[in-house]
């Protein structure tokens, strides 16, 4: 599919899809007609940049890093449920630009078969800006797309799921700056602590941690360095969510459960 394009500029975050997306175009299209971009920006963890940079080396692509300014369009700091849109049509639009720029046929990115399954409203952006996603139309879904990552020999093809920054926020609650900021210190230090799959959800004053449910007891074995270090970053409670991490968890509140009727105590 990539081929017929005869050359691509992938949207590439470093995470094992986009990896897989980059290495597919790699092969499919002439040596030096590819291009990664990543967008490095306050939504985005620091430790994820160099990643990205060993990938690309790692392929033999280039790879430009850019700021595409997502918090700058209120639509999308305000944080409304479909947020997602919004981060999308400003990356894609950017990238767009730049692929037009410097005379690339196509922006590809490496969205897979479940995404389709799953509240993302950026796929309607990507949808609308006609981004290619090769791995979506193969039909692969993310078991696929690890086992061909590793037949690959993409160092990235176990790496955790990461979702950008703002996924940490419930809808309704202001991003800014300042609070990505403080996410980031969090999973930062969580990461070098050695937990896999960590979310610091950011409630106001509250972060509520989750992580792998094999790193549960660890977490509470060491609650006091975590609530220490989380507080340092500006929280004022630290709890950790019994459930353990779970993807998209704040979607949660765009369902509508049915309620128990609770006894009423006199």
């Amino acid at each position: 599919m990539v081929a017929s394009y005869e050359s691509a500029l992938v949207a590439f975050s470093g995470g094992v899809d986009s990896s897989l997306a980059l290495a597919v175009s790699v092969r499919a299209l002439p040596k030096g007609r590819v291009l990664a971009v990543t967008s490095s920006n306050e939504t985005y963890l620091p430790s994820e940049l160099e990643g990205a940079k060993a990938l690309t080396s790692y392929l033999g692509v280039e790879h430009l890093v850019v700021n595409t300014r997502e918090l700058d369009d209120p639509n999308y700091a305000k944080n409304p449920t479909n947020r997602c849109y919004f981060c999308k049509s400003t990356l894609y639009s950017d990238l767009a630009k730049i692929a037009e720029e410097k005379d690339y046929a196509c922006v590809v990115d490496g969205a897979n078969k479940d995404d389709e399954g799953d509240y993302r409203p950026g796929r309607k952006a990507a949808k609308e800006l006609g981004v290619v996603s090769p791995l979506s139309v193969a039909g692969m879904g993310k078991a696929e797309v690890r086992n061909i990552a590793k037949q690959l020999g993409l160092p990235t093809w176990d790496k955790p799921a990461l979702a950008c920054l703002s996924s940490r926020f419930p809808y309704g609650q202001e991003i800014t700056t300042e609070k990505l900021a403080q996410v980031a210190w969090a999973e930062e230090f969580l990461r070098r602590q050695g937990y896999s799959q960590v979310r610091v959800r950011h409630h106001g004053e509250i972060a509520r941690l989750e992580v792998g449910p094999d790193e549960l007891e660890r977490a509470l074995m060491e609650r006091k360095e975590i609530s220490a270090e989380l507080r340092a970053a500006g929280f004022l409670y630290v709890t950790l969510d019994l459930e353990g991490y779970k993807p998209g968890s704040l979607n949660a509140a765009l369902e509508q459960p049915s309620k128990k009727t609770l006894p009423v105590v006199y």
